[in-house]
């Protein structure tokens, strides 16, 4: 996990001229990543990209930063990072959680842990970024259940229960260390209580509110 969050990036956001620095994210990546291609990892890694088209692109070679700029090139953050021919950005716009690009790739088995989405606000996030990432959650939990319906009876995905009622939005950080505790505390329960044996979709997972 890298220090660095959504809301760094996006606190930049509305400035003249996008003042965000790309060579700042690489500068970071370059003193985590610990193998300079893909292909050197220790073990398979992969890494999802969006193509301008709106493909998810699996990158599974090559310079392993690149990919990983490529990935994270949030729309309006960060400009699109041109990899052989194409131009790719953040994964998540096609493909948040990759679970058919896993199955694709002859995974038997997948683990899934969704962010959910906050299903307990009863006013509507203020600011636009605000509002523009609570229903990005939305499309994302939706269609990570569009995906684990075509996996059903094709590959097990267990699917940790994402936080549920969860009333903060995706844009406040303030209350992180306690969202960690208690989503770590949700999937320890979840494991005694025989999650990874279970494949289903969580209902809080589903559309709903409280």
């Amino acid at each position: 996990m890298f220090p660095v969050t959504l809301r760094s990036v996006l606190g930049l956001l509305g400035r003249p001229d996008n003042l965000i620095d790309p060579s700042n994210l690489r500068r970071l990546l370059e003193r985590h990543i610990p193998f300079p291609n893909l292909e050197d990892a220790m073990i398979p890694v992969h890494v999802i990209a969006t193509s301008l088209g709106g493909s998810a692109v699996c990158l599974s070679s090559g310079p392993a930063i690149d990919a990983i700029m490529a990935s994270a090139a949030i729309p309006g953050a960060f400009p699109p990072v041109r990899i052989g021919e194409d131009h790719l950005m953040d994964g998540a716009v096609a493909s948040n959680t990759p679970i058919l690009t896993a199955a694709k790739l002859g995974a038997t088995r997948i683990i899934a842990f969704p962010a959910g989405f906050a299903c307990s606000v009863h006013t509507p996030p203020s600011g636009a970024i605000a509002r523009a990432l609570h229903a990005i959650t939305l499309l994302i939990a939706n269609q990570m259940v569009r995906d684990m319906k075509e996996l059903a009876g094709v590959v097990d995905v267990f699917t940790v229960p994402n936080l549920c009622p969860l009333d903060i939005s995706p844009y406040d950080f303030s209350c992180a260390d306690q969202l960690i505790e208690r989503a770590a505390d949700n999937t320890r329960r979840w494991i005694k209580e025989g999650g990874l044996t279970c494949s289903r979709i969580p209902e809080a997972l589903l559309p709903h509110s409280h």
